[in-house]
C-alpha cells in the first residue's frame, strides 16, 4: 500500500494558499466532545483525575491515596486529611480520511468541491495542532490511499496540504478502505474527521459508511462527518438539461420541469437521512457547501455550533 507522497520542499510556502484562512482560526479551539482516555498530556479533559492544576473537588483522604495530593493547609486549619482532586488533561490524535473521487471535482476541475475539501483539512487540522495534537490524513485517490501519519512536529500541517495539493480528484477510489486506514492510525481513541461528498455506492455509501462511524464512537474515538455539496447541487442552473454523474459518465438523465423537482425532493431527502444516520452513530455531522466561506466553517465545525 502506498505511503505518504512524496515531497520535495515543507516549507511555509507549501501552506502560502491557505494563509488567510490560518490567520482566520487563529485561537480557535477544537474540544473533544467526551473524555479522554488517558494518554500523554494535553488539552483535552482526561478521564483520569490527579495532580493537573485545574482544581475541581476535595476527597477525604483515603489509606492509598498519594501524600502529595493531601492539601496541608487545610489539614492544618481543620485537623482533617482532605485530598485535592483535579482534572487531568490528554492529546487526541486527530486523523483526516479525504475523498479524491471525481464526483469532488465538481463543478469545475480545481474549484468547487475540492477546493473546499482542502480548506476544511487545513483549517481544522491547524486548530488540533495548535492545541499539541497530532494530525494526520489519509487521502482515498485512484491509486490507492496517500498517507501522512499523525504528527506534532511542525511540518506536519505542510505535509497535509502538500499532499492534497498533489492528488486531484478523479476516478471512483474506494472511500473505506482509507478508513479503516485511518481507524488503525488511531489505535484506541483520538477523533476520525472524514471529509467527503458522500456519494459513493456499497461500502462507500454514505449512510452505510456511518456504521464504521458507529464503531469509532463505541471504541470511544471522536467522529466527525463533514460533507461537502456544492450550491450547483442544492440548486441546480436552469440552462441545464442534461446532467452526467461524473464517476459513472454513461449515465445521463434530463434535469428539466418535473424531473428537476423530484430531484430536488430526492436529494434534500437524502441529506436529512444522511445526516440522520451519521447523528445518531453520536457522530458530528456538518454539512458545508461551496459557497461558505471556509473560515466561518471551519469554525463552525471546530465550535459545535449547529451541526
Amino acid at each position: 500500500m502506498p505511503g505518504p507522497p512524496p515531497t520535495v520542499s515543507l516549507g511555509t510556502h507549501a501552506l502560502a494558499g491557505y494563509g488567510e484562512l490560518l490567520e482566520a482560526v487563529r485561537g480557535v479551539r477544537w474540544p473533544a466532545r467526551r473524555r479522554i482516555s488517558g494518554g500523554p498530556s494535553g488539552s483535552h479533559r482526561s478521564k483520569r483525575r490527579g495532580l493537573a492544576v485545574e482544581f475541581t473537588e476535595y476527597r477525604a483522604y483515603r489509606q492509598g491515596d498519594d501524600p502529595r495530593q493531601l492539601d496541608w493547609k487545610l489539614l492544618a486549619r481543620t485537623d482533617r486529611a482532605y485530598v485535592r482532586l483535579a482534572e487531568e488533561h490528554a492529546v487526541l490524535p486527530t486523523v483526516f480520511v479525504v475523498d479524491a473521487s471525481a464526483s469532488l471535482a465538481y463543478p469545475l476541475p480545481g474549484l468547487g468541491k475540492w477546493v473546499q475539501a482542502e480548506m476544511m483539512v487545513v483549517g481544522l487540522a491547524a486548530i488540533a495542532h495548535a492545541a499539541g495534537d497530532p494530525v494526520g490524513a489519509v487521502v482515498a485517490s485512484p491509486d490507492g490511499p496517500w498517507v501522512v501519519p499523525p504528527r506534532t512536529r511542525r511540518s506536519v500541517i505542510a505535509e497535509i496540504g502538500s499532499a492534497l495539493a498533489r492528488r486531484a480528484p478523479g476516478g471512483n477510489p474506494a472511500l473505506a478502505p482509507a478508513v479503516a486506514r485511518a481507524r488503525g492510525l488511531l489505535r484506541q481513541g483520538g477523533r476520525l474527521v472524514i471529509i467527503s461528498d458522500f456519494l459513493g455506492e456499497g461500502p462507500d455509501d454514505g449512510i452505510v459508511l456511518a456504521g464504521a462511524g458507529a464503531e469509532v464512537v463505541s471504541a470511544g474515538a471522536d467522529c466527525v462527518a463533514v460533507h461537502i455539496a456544492a450550491a450547483e447541487e442544492l440548486d441546480p442552473p436552469w440552462k441545464r438539461a442534461l446532467v452526467a454523474d461524473p464517476e459513472r459518465l454513461d449515465v445521463r438523465r434530463p434535469l428539466v420541469g418535473a424531473t428537476r423537482a423530484a430531484y430536488l425532493a430526492r436529494f434534500a431527502a437524502w441529506r436529512e437521512e444522511l445526516a440522520r444516520a451519521w447523528r445518531g452513530a453520536g457522530a458530528t455531522y456538518a454539512l458545508v457547501v461551496t459557497d461558505d466561506r471556509p473560515a466561518r466553517a471551519v469554525c463552525r465545525i471546530a465550535r459545535g455550533d449547529g451541526v
